[in-house]
């Protein structure tokens, strides 16, 4: 059962990836080519000469982008795949397909909305290359802030569940992690290295098709699987 989740779990999220990677082409790569030309433009009025690219720009928006998105969602649907396994039928008497709607939307804010709210996606030229790993800690540490606090809300939701009622037990749940996540946010350390120069339009874009492929992933991973699922108990039945 879960081996036959899991496979199901992988292929929603290629899918995913190539309907991510399709996005990424006609809406976030203008957005990176614009910041790229900046920062040439930059490193021209500098005097500097440009830096030799590893991995040609067609490489990159091409067959790297594709393999990324592909690989990424393929990685995420069969963890999502396994995350259903755990969940279908402890969750109350939700069938596969609602479930599964519930659990992509709340992989979706802990995932990316919490963490990008705090620390968003920054194209290229945007940033100091001497701090990625500083910024890249951070953000991690605001996802596994952003489980750990999600996990805790749900078992408080849980306890609250037989005392006050589905509907009241699942506000407080969400106030409780709303209040934890303000907190820690208010309190983690805040990174600004946009350069004064930098099209404030490049950048809103770009940050906008970040999470627009975010959205694109996770709704496409829950929906497809779901039905899927749900298809799959139906032929069982019917056989």
């Amino acid at each position: 059962m879960v081996g036959k989740l899991l496979v199901r779990g992988m292929l929603a999220g290629i899918a995913a990836g190539l309907l991510t990677f399709g996005f990424a082409k006609l809406v976030g790569e203008p957005q990176v080519d614009q910041a790229i030309s900046f920062e040439e433009k930059l490193d021209a009025a500098k005097g500097e000469a440009p830096e030799p690219e590893l991995v040609s720009r067609h490489t990159q928006a091409g067959l790297g982008l594709l393999t990324g998105v592909v690989t990424y969602g393929a990685a995420f649907g069969g963890l999502f795949a396994l995350t259903f396994a755990y969940a279908y039928g402890r969750a109350g008497r939700l069938p596969a397909r609602p479930l599964a709607a519930w659990l992509a939307l709340a992989a979706f804010i802990t995932l990316v909305i919490v963490p990008n709210v705090k620390y968003p996606a920054n194209p290229p030229s945007v940033g100091d290359p001497g701090t990625i790993s500083y910024r890249t800690g951070l953000f991690f540490l605001m996802i596994a802030i952003s489980i750990a606090t999600m996990v805790f809300s749900i078992n408080v939701r849980r306890v609250l569940l037989a005392k006050l009622g589905q509907w009241n037990a699942s506000i407080i749940a969400g106030l409780l992690f709303v209040a934890i996540i303000a907190a820690v946010q208010l309190g983690l350390p805040s990174i600004n290295e946009v350069p004064a120069a930098f099209p404030a339009v490049v950048l809103w874009k770009f940050r906008a098709a970040a999470i627009g492929m975010q959205v694109i992933m996770w709704a496409t991973i829950g929906l497809l699987f779901g039905a899927w699922v749900e298809h799959g108990e139906r032929a069982e039945v019917s056989v």
